[in-house]
């Protein structure tokens, strides 16, 4: 096909509000070795894509400062010299450094995805950022195991309702947390066994008493900050605490007695400054191990609002509201 020579992208024009996200003309990005060139039918937001807009996130080293999006949807339109995993006209979708508010992006091949069974082109937007993270932190560094109490801070986000879902569909008993009652709804419409209203009751005292008293096997932490002390509380022994996000802040006061003596791991993990190996990595294993779990429904994505992509600050104003349920997307 004829590609146009300009686009339109969303630029982070300064440090500051979602109203410094301003629509603005770039040339098409041409796919470099190994790389393929998708025409984006769907970008997810996610919270990183705030902190980098407010200055706030530290960018690894050739991520794209000005345009943000760290996943998209889309259709394979140009192959740079070594591509050859897909062909020009499939419909993928790839995990990004950056770039994704856009209507191409140019993306290295290994995180390129099939679309999961039965996801619309529309709705895999949302899919790559958050089920790697998911992934990555519930599974492979948390080491889930079937029948363990699995605690999802954070519940109703895009990543909270992907990791109840996945997490339900290994066998464990899933508890969530959500600052309404509608959020807590949707999240047992996920699949949570409890999900507790965080404004409401102290999620400590309710995982204790899900539990028996014995505390949950694995927390996977949005928030950071104070939570930290009180989820250490909350952990059985061998427990394992796995942060993705510091939206809490990112220092806390530890009584690493009770670490010792229940045996305690905390750990964490950024996706974004990984290299393409890993990340492709990553991809495959979510192709041949979650794939599967759509064709039967077990996961889906949950998509709140969509947005064409030139009101990406009014996207944002909505992400930040915290108003939302599952996943935002821009649409060119």
């Amino acid at each position: 096909m004829a590609l146009p020579q300009s686009m339109t992208a969303i630029e982070i024009t300064a440090i500051g509000g979602p109203e410094v996200l301003v629509p603005v003309t770039r040339a098409v990005p041409v796919p470099g070795p190994g790389e393929v060139l998708i025409k984006v039918a769907a970008a997810g937001l996610n919270r990183a894509d705030v902190l980098q807009r407010t200055g706030l996130y530290p960018m690894p080293p050739n991520a794209p400062t000005d345009i943000p999006g760290l996943e998209a949807s889309g259709v394979v339109v140009a192959l740079g010299a070594g591509a050859s995993r897909f062909a020009v006209g499939d419909a993928v979708c790839a995990l990004l450094i950056g770039g994704g508010y856009a209507e191409f992006v140019a993306v290295p091949e290994p995180q390129c995805m099939a679309i999961p069974p039965g996801v619309t082109l529309v709705e895999a937007g949302g899919i790559p950022e958050t089920y790697c993270t998911v992934w990555t932190n519930v599974f492979d560094r948390g080491r889930l195991a079937v029948g363990e109490v699995f605690l999802a801070q954070g519940g109703s986000s895009g990543i909270g309702i992907t990791a109840i879902q996945l997490a339900k569909a290994h066998g464990a008993r899933v508890l969530a947390t959500a600052g309404s009652d509608v959020k807590c709804a949707a999240c047992v419409a996920s699949g949570a066994d409890r999900a507790i209203n965080y404004n409401a009751e102290d999620f400590v005292a309710a995982t204790l008493e899900f539990t028996g008293g014995r505390g949950v096997d694995l927390i996977l932490d949005m928030v950071a900050g104070s939570y930290i002390a009180r989820q250490i509380t909350a952990m059985a022994r061998n427990g394992r605490l796995v942060l993705v996000g510091l939206m809490g802040g990112a220092s806390a006061e530890v009584d690493f007695a009770t670490v010792v003596a229940r045996g305690l791991y905390l750990t964490g993990s950024s996706l974004r400054s990984r290299s393409i190996a890993e990340k492709g990595e990553i991809c495959r294993t979510l192709e041949a191990r979650i794939w599967p779990l759509f064709a039967s429904r077990q996961t889906w994505p949950v998509v709140h609002q969509v947005f064409p992509l030139r009101e990406a600050a009014a996207a944002h104003r909505l992400m930040e509201s915290s108003a939302h349920i599952g996943k935002i997307l821009l649409v060119p």
